[in-house]
């Protein structure tokens, strides 16, 4: 991770460390970069934030300066964004979203020719245009200035294709759909409904301000609660930019990522399209998944957390699923990215096929419990490299045996250490995560 990107792209609140003079070099470099030797074209979209407008407008101003053509698909999701720059041969793709962070953060997420996230090469120059000569990069003069062009058509060629990966109507499926206020809104109903489904919508008011807010996937108790009392058949939420997808059973029981790749994977294995056998994980994956896997055949791999990560392993190894807990799941046959709707439709696909519910569905897993805090640090190597830390890592390690696991590790986003434990018991996994959380703060690196 460099000063300003991390993970998944470059994030932080709006105007304070993430501004509108950033979005601008950032327009500056994109559109020089790739137009030294032809005509730039980029295309950019964004959620529903307040800042996303500010955003948008200076990113354009930065890519027009250098010479670039803009295309605005305006609010929409990130996976669309994705799909319309491979499909549509632009040079890259923005996407304005701070995805499941509160309103008042907001980010910048860089996507290559390819519809992938955008190379670490080319992310590392424009870090160091940041820092560097605002003047470094000439403007664009006369007929060679950039215009901006509404594109509302891509994204709804990229809902037609959405549209076309459904093998069965949903006819007479009660589905409930929470669109986080956010990149969903405008998508997520209208292909349900094209479909046939009876849909039932809810957080589709975006006003600015309550994206993610008691909503969506970083929420999805107020889903389960409605999906029980409108006696839904299934549900699904999303984050703010609608990369992630989180599923309800009938009776109201979360269906996580790891439970999404088990149900996925099986179906995919029963009808030969499982490509080598293997499924995509990343270390945050409960180890309830991977005794599922090892019951019914199925092999895995493990990735650092991080879609970007799980998308690099599954292009390199030649897998077509890949996921996170949190709800990124890749289906590379049909995208390059996390794409909630498109996640949905396919475990649709399943129910369907198979004729049981998602709660049959996913009753073979047994998730462990796990119990996972943040901390805040001062310094994220110092605190993760302690020797006491690591010490205390190792105890409960060795406490838990094959009944359970830990993991600690630095977030890519924002200053904590993230302590995670998985066991037997709600009150032996938080004990445990306790333990090594006093030693952090005991040593002085909490902040």
């Amino acid at each position: 991770m460099g000063k300003y990107f991390g993970t998944d792209g470059f994030r932080g609140e709006a105007n304070v460390n993430l501004t509108a003079m950033h979005a601008f070099k950032v327009g500056r470099f994109l559109g020089w970069y790739y137009g030294r030797y032809h005509k730039c074209s980029v295309a950019i979209g964004k959620d529903t934030r307040r800042s996303s407008y500010m955003f948008e407008d200076a990113l354009s101003a930065g890519l027009t300066s250098t010479g670039a053509d803009v295309y605005l698909l305006h609010v929409t999701t990130t996976p669309s964004v994705s799909y319309v720059v491979k499909t549509e041969y632009f040079d890259c793709g923005i996407m304005i979203s701070a995805s499941h962070n509160p309103y008042y953060d907001n980010g910048i997420k860089l996507i290559n020719g390819k519809g992938e996230k955008l190379e670490q090469k080319v992310i590392d120059e424009i870090e160091e245009y940041l820092d560097g000569d605002f003047d470094s990069i000439p403007y664009a003069t006369m007929d060679k200035i950039g215009r901006t062009v509404d594109y509302f058509a891509g994204r709804n060629r990229y809902m037609g294709y959405l549209m076309t990966l459904a093998k069965n109507s949903f006819r007479n499926i009660k589905v409930g759909l929470d669109c986080s206020n956010g990149s969903a809104w405008s998508i997520a109903k209208s292909v349900f409904d094209a479909l046939g489904a009876e849909t039932y919508v809810i957080h589709n008011e975006p006003n600015g301000t309550n994206i993610n807010m008691n909503c969506g996937s970083t929420h999805i108790e107020v889903l389960q609660q409605y999906v029980k009392e409108n006696h839904l058949d299934i549900g699904f939420a999303y984050d703010g930019d609608a990369d992630r997808c989180l599923c309800v059973d009938e009776m109201g029981n979360l269906v996580d990522g790891d439970l999404i790749l088990y149900v996925a994977g099986v179906y995919l294995k029963q009808n030969g399209e499982l490509d080598n056998n293997t499924v995509v994980t990343t270390v945050m994956s409960n180890i309830g998944l991977y005794k599922a896997f090892d019951a019914v055949g199925i092999q895995y791999e493990k990735t650092d957390v991080g879609d970007k990560y799980v998308y690099e392993c599954m292009r390199n190894q030649h897998y077509c699923l890949g996921g996170e807990q949190s709800g990124h799941i890749i289906f590379s046959k049909y995208a390059t990215t996390g794409d909630g709707i498109l996640t949905s439709i396919k475990l649709m696909e399943v129910m369907i096929s198979s004729k049981k519910k998602m709660s049959e569905l996913t009753s073979p897993v047994t998730i462990y419990p796990q119990c996972l805090k943040n901390i805040k640090v001062k310094d994220k190597p110092q605190a993760q490299q302690d020797t006491d830390v690591q010490k205390a890592v190792k105890a409960v390690e060795d406490a838990l045996g094959s009944d359970g696991r830990i993991l600690v590790r630095e977030s890519g986003t924002e200053p904590v250490i993230r302590v995670m434990v998985e066991a037997k018991t709600d009150m032996l996994a938080e004990t445990y995560v306790d333990q090594v959380i006093d030693v952090i703060k005991k040593k002085g690196h909490a902040v």
